[in-house]
């Protein structure tokens, strides 16, 4: 471990900072609803705020008092704002933070909004990052089972003087320290979740891409090449081996054939010109050109994103998919 990593575990975490508070979830989506259950289930008292919708309908099933943003925002200790990053500015500027007070915390899931100052909370509260690395389904999942799941945490301001037990207070009761809650910064998580998002999945989609229209150059059946690619459930299970055995590690499982090629051929495509496009995924996130860039497409209604899909449901590839997912689904009800 690197010097200067530190991660909280259950033993370095105490419910007792948030035990006689009162936490409002705002967001009752896939993680607002996995950490809310987690939460109640370790006896912290819990409210929902969110629009009359069946979200809000759901956390009612599920036993939570509701109400809307505002009166969520003016009873709460702590706050914490699960909905999307695109929409949280204006939630928290209109509805949530006319009505907080000195010493309540406010807790983010994603460092966008701070880090990019969307959002810029008044300096006498708790602002805190508390970032599951995982998705909503699997937060209540591993939760439920007693794996638990990594975090990214961080306090960016301490109003309170008590921002970082109450930090892993909440951590705690989410899950987040059974396997292990990692100190990082507002910063950190706002560029590795964009850079995984651009530079790593995003990669895998054009890579993908780019595969079809080569093997399809040389004459090779669509059906036949979306099936090794991705289609047939392959990829799921070697992620698997990823998370639970480390990306070389997991080589291991593949015949030394799959090793010799992936080993020689691969890298030639991860050469310096790899590098050089990733490096400037970073400094764009860093200076905040792609958020000025995403800000900007909001702003106008979205032309881009909406041109670059059609493109997509343009190419051969998607309709080959479209074709092939759609035998299957039909074989599977038959």
């Amino acid at each position: 471990m690197a010097k200067n990593e530190k991660f909280f575990f259950d033993n370095d975490a105490d419910l007792a900072p948030m035990q006689d508070k009162t936490i409002a979830v705002i967001g009752y989506g896939n993680q607002g609803r996995s950490q809310a259950l987690n939460m109640a289930d370790n006896g912290l008292k819990v409210i929902v705020g969110g629009q009359r919708d069946a979200t809000l309908k759901q956390a009612q099933d599920d036993g939570f008092e509701t109400m809307s943003v505002t009166e969520a925002a003016g009873k709460a200790d702590a706050v914490l704002l699960l909905v999307p990053d695109e929409i949280m500015p204006q939630v928290y500027n209109e509805q949530v933070a006319p009505h907080m007070q000195a010493g309540q915390m406010v807790s983010f899931a994603s460092g966008y909004n701070v880090y990019y100052g969307f959002i810029k909370p008044a300096e006498d509260l708790d602002v805190i990052l508390l970032a599951p690395r995982m998705i909503g389904q699997g937060v209540r999942e591993r939760f439920v089972n007693g794996q638990g799941y990594p975090a990214l945490i961080a306090v960016h301001q301490d109003g309170s003087g008590q921002a970082m037990p109450r930090l892993l207070a909440l951590a705690k009761g989410i899950g987040a320290t059974k396997m292990g809650a990692l100190d990082s910064s507002f910063e950190e998580e706002t560029i590795l979740d964009l850079f995984n998002e651009q530079a790593m999945c995003g990669v895998q989609l054009w890579a993908f891409r780019t595969a079809f229209d080569v093997l399809t150059g040389y004459g090779l059946n669509p059906s036949a090449i979306l099936l090794e690619l991705y289609a047939s459930g392959e990829p799921e299970q070697i992620a698997k081996a990823y998370t639970e055995l480390g990306i070389w590690d997991q080589l291991k499982l593949h015949s030394r054939t799959s090793q010799f090629g992936q080993l020689t051929r691969a890298r030639l495509g991860a050469g310096p010109e790899l590098k050089k496009h990733m490096g400037k995924i970073v400094d764009e996130l860093k200076d905040g050109s792609f958020a000025r860039e995403w800000a900007t497409e909001q702003n106008v209604g979205f032309p881009g994103l909406t041109r670059m899909h059609r493109e997509v449901a343009a190419h051969e590839s998607y309709k080959a998919e479209k074709r092939l997912y759609e035998m299957m689904k039909n074989k599977k009800e038959d």
